[in-house]
């Protein structure tokens, strides 16, 4: 008996999914993306969690932003609750890509302070696009708590996610200013400068930042 031709594009897609040969796994993720069938989602969602190469799961979380967000989010939902790291930070990367707020009660505290960098990455991000109006305060002040945490490249997201939020995290950062921790004041100075002035970049900002706390100022001296 002859398989349907929808069936056996979706059986070569499927396979494709799990190539040994990443820009075959590219390819069908592009695929799956271009012609959306419910069927895939699980699919993706599996794989997103286990996909070593980033073009192929950046591909594959186009894919799923492409099918609808009822029936992916509620997925998603549930891949943030795994115990493997990829597995929830895909997902969160995912449901900021796909932007539906009702996935804003999943982004926890817990999330936001994982201890895998690249989980409370993707939650810093997926928070500041999720966060209901009138709440960014209430974030800016969980995610302050991860101030001064990491290498730069870590320092450089978070401060990038707080200053998504805008002007309400400016108490926050003065707050953060006067920490015991010469990490924490000199990361919230760096943040509060790129605040005022985007253009500066955060190399400078943070080197400007440590010499203000090596001298002993917190950065709230004109």
């Amino acid at each position: 008996m002859t398989m349907p031709k929808e069936d056996t594009s979706m059986m070569r897609a499927l396979q494709g999914l799990e190539n040994s040969s990443s820009s075959v796994r590219l390819q069908a993720a592009l695929a799956v993306g271009t012609a959306p069938d419910t069927r895939f989602v699980d699919k993706l969602i599996e794989r997103c969690a286990i996909e070593p190469e980033f073009s192929v799961r950046e591909m594959l979380t186009w894919a799923l932003t492409r099918h609808s967000s009822s029936m992916t989010v509620p997925e998603l939902l549930k891949e943030v609750r795994s115990e493997g790291a990829q597995a929830r930070s895909q997902a969160l990367h995912t449901l900021s890509k796909i932007g539906d707020r009702k996935a804003w009660p999943a982004i926890t505290r817990a999330l936001l302070s994982d201890a895998d960098d690249e989980v409370a990455r993707s939650a810093w991000r997926a928070a500041v696009v999720l966060v209901p109006e009138g709440e960014e305060p209430e974030l800016a002040a969980v995610l302050s708590t991860q101030l001064g945490r990491g290498e730069r490249e870590t320092q450089l997201s978070l401060s990038r996610a707080l200053i998504a939020l805008g002007e309400v995290i400016t108490p926050t950062l003065r707050a953060a200013m006067t920490d015991p921790d010469p990490r924490v004041r000199a990361h919230a100075i760096a943040t509060e400068r790129l605040l005022r002035d985007p253009d500066a970049g955060f190399e400078f900002a943070i080197e400007e930042a440590k010499r203000i706390v090596a001298l002993g100022r917190t950065g709230q001296e004109g």
